[in-house]
């Protein structure tokens, strides 16, 4: 079962083309300034088998690709690459991942290892909100961008302006995206729901 924080269909903001993307509950790092506090903590969420979360990925037929976040993905590696398989049968996308950990950290690691065999782009490294420079999909400029296939060569990660957009559904309001700074310090302001 995967522990699942949240889930947006549909965007433009973390990747190119539409993509669908899941944030993993739980992550061992607490970055000071993380953007997600409330899924740091490793508690039960939203339990699903990665055949439901593949099904729920797939509901947009717009999606071209999925992006994983959290959290920290790579604590839940095996759910994940099982998820991005059943994607995968249905139809061809492309992978984006954030992690926490160093490639270094998870080469050799035959778990981890079965999720980076599905990643085209890994952004490794944890967030230091000394080093945020307000560019591109990193948090901050410590984070490095590893190309593991060439599906995504062209798109640009580091540079670039930054994308964010707001979800709202019922009374929930989602923060989508690597938010530029002053939209940071105005979610934080008016205490924004879920990001």
């Amino acid at each position: 079962m995967l522990n699942v924080a949240e889930i947006c269909p549909a965007t433009r903001a973390l990747g190119p083309g539409v993509r669908a993307v899941v944030w993993v509950q739980g992550c061992p790092f607490r970055c000071r300034g993380c953007l997600a506090p409330n899924w740091i903590p490793d508690r039960p969420a939203r339990q699903m088998t990665p055949d439901e979360l593949a099904a729920t990925l797939l509901g947009d037929p717009r999606v071209t690709g999925l992006t994983f976040s959290g959290g920290e993905p790579m604590a839940q590696a095996a759910g994940l690459a099982a998820t991005v398989r059943a994607v995968r049968a249905v139809k061809d996308v492309t992978l984006i991942c954030f992690t926490g950990f160093r490639l270094e950290e998870l080469t050799g690691r035959p778990i981890a290892e079965e999720l980076l065999a599905e990643v085209d782009v890994l952004i490794d490294g944890r967030y230091v909100a000394a080093r945020d420079n307000d560019r591109g999909m990193r948090g901050s400029d410590n984070q490095r961008v590893h190309h593991l296939t060439e599906r995504l060569r062209g798109h640009d990660f580091t540079g670039g302006p930054r994308r964010a957009e707001i979800h709202v559904k019922d009374r929930d309001v989602l923060l989508v995206g690597v938010p530029p700074s002053s939209l940071t310090a105005a979610w934080h302001t008016i205490g924004g729901g879920r990001t």
